[in-house]
């Protein structure tokens, strides 16, 4: 089957993500393509091109193995060769009486009561066992989070070659593939809103790591040097606490950065950080991550008191394009929170706040395929994103439950699955495997047989 062209577009800004500089890099990224190297996949969209994962499983099928996790994370594994790669926060020593050094936070916020290890596992894919366990840092943390969060909920990314970290307000850092720290950078401490914990990711184009720090304080946007660490540049947004990944597209040859926040989304010039345009529009507490239709389109939206979605054009888009015709559409409702948006082929799905609701829309235009689906089975609020790979849609909801549909216009369910665990973190998709990350094991979820 042909790729989509806008598989091609989007091709040129993944295959920049390690500049190879001899055979065996060269190597490394080609292979991106067919493993799950950052948070949202190859293609930063949802979307495994490669893979064909099982339609069916439940505990006692299709699980080639199980383990327990020892702390507790949202990171989204990552996957890359024969090793998985996540984070985990890992509470030590005796509980303590609850110490704050900021203000507790309010609704649903939960205290600390141990000191925690930051550390991150890579496990290999064949049988589950633990490759290595690298603790990057112990500490008491300052603020708890929210009761569904966890202090481990940036996922991490790898350019085939060096794996990057971000704990927040424990750190940056960057590892080669069998643990070793190369570099790590400390860039203070995060005060979130209500103390709800933080949750951007990390993300790499060439040789640059770019890093969103959007809190309380003075927020920023960073880039490093990805082989030394090298702050290349640093620039203040005025914006609130966000948990966004940034996104970074290639338009007309140049790279710029994407950051969905509450008062703007902005685009900024990936070599020196300068601002190109910036769009109102969002509201409170921006979490779901934007996605690019290959075509020019940056599709951005959240969900909190209440509800928005922008499609931006980035073709002539400067300064301030709020209300021009740089936005091709706008919606106001069914719009997702915590998990992003899925854009596969010429549909971009995305959930109803957290609810088992799933819209379709036509990414150019936002015009409906069909009406919104619910979807039967699953009972909890949705955390995880939607992922999609050999012509199917995976969601995946707190209380364990995957639902499979059928990427076409129909959406037919295929298979309703259920597993012992709660799930937050979005699936990882390689090959014929599917990762689940949840509050206790990490699930390799594959058919019989050699992968």
């Amino acid at each position: 089957m042909p790729v989509p062209l806008r598989y091609l577009v989007i091709l040129g800004s993944l295959m920049a993500l390690i500049a190879p500089a001899d055979e065996s890099s060269s190597l490394a990224r080609t292979n991106l393509l067919r493993n799950w190297p950052q948070w949202r996949g190859p293609w930063a969209n949802g979307v495994a091109t490669h893979a064909n994962p099982p339609v069916h499983w439940s505990e006692t099928n299709n699980i080639r193995w199980k383990i327990p996790l020892p702390g507790k994370g949202h990171s989204s594994p990552i996957v890359f060769g024969d090793a998985a790669f996540l984070l985990a926060a890992v509470p030590v020593g005796e509980a303590q009486k609850p110490v704050f050094d900021d203000a507790p936070g309010v609704h649903d916020s939960v205290p600390v009561t141990h000191r925690h290890q930051f550390i991150v596992l890579a496990i290999h894919r064949r049988d589950g066992g633990i490759l290595w366990r690298k603790t990057l840092r112990e500490e008491w943390p300052h603020e708890g989070g929210h009761v569904t969060g966890s202090l481990a909920s940036n996922s991490p990314v790898t350019d085939g070659e060096r794996l990057y970290v971000f704990f927040g307000s424990r750190g940056l850092y960057c590892l080669d593939l069998k643990g070793g720290v190369q570099w790590s950078k400390d860039l203070g401490r995060m005060h979130t809103l209500h103390a709800h914990g933080e949750g951007s990711s990390p993300v790499l184009h060439g040789d640059t790591l770019v890093v969103c720090w959007d809190h309380e304080g003075g927020s920023f946007l960073y880039a490093f040097d990805k082989r030394t660490g090298e702050q290349r540049w640093k620039v203040a947004r005025d914006e609130k606490t966000s948990w966004s990944t940034p996104l970074v597209v290639e338009h007309e040859g140049k790279p710029q950065v994407i950051v969905s926040a509450t008062k703007r989304v902005r685009g900024y010039d990936l070599a020196t950080g300068a601002q190109l345009w910036e769009c109102a529009g969002l509201t409170e507490n921006v979490v779901s991550s934007p996605v690019y239709d290959g075509h020019g389109v940056v599709i951005s939206g959240n969900s909190y008191y209440q509800q928005a979605m922008l499609a931006i054009r980035l073709a002539g888009a400067k300064g301030d394009i709020t209300g021009t015709d740089r936005v091709a559409w706008r919606l106001n409702r069914s719009t997702p929170y915590v998990s992003s948006p899925l854009l596969y082929g010429d549909t971009v799905y995305f959930l109803r706040h957290n609810q088992n609701v799933l819209s379709r829309l036509e990414p150019a235009t936002g015009k409906p395929r069909g009406e919104p689906l619910r979807l039967e089975g699953i009972r909890d609020f949705i955390f995880a994103s939607p992922v999609g790979a050999a012509g199917r849609i995976y969601v995946t909801g707190r209380d364990g439950t995957t639902v499979v549909l059928r990427h076409d216009r129909e959406n037919a369910a295929l298979a309703v699955n259920r597993l012992d665990d709660s799930f937050s973190a979005s699936p990882a998709l390689v090959d014929r495997e599917l990762y689940l990350r949840g509050e206790r094991f990490l699930y390799c979820i594959a058919e019989a047989g050699p992968r």
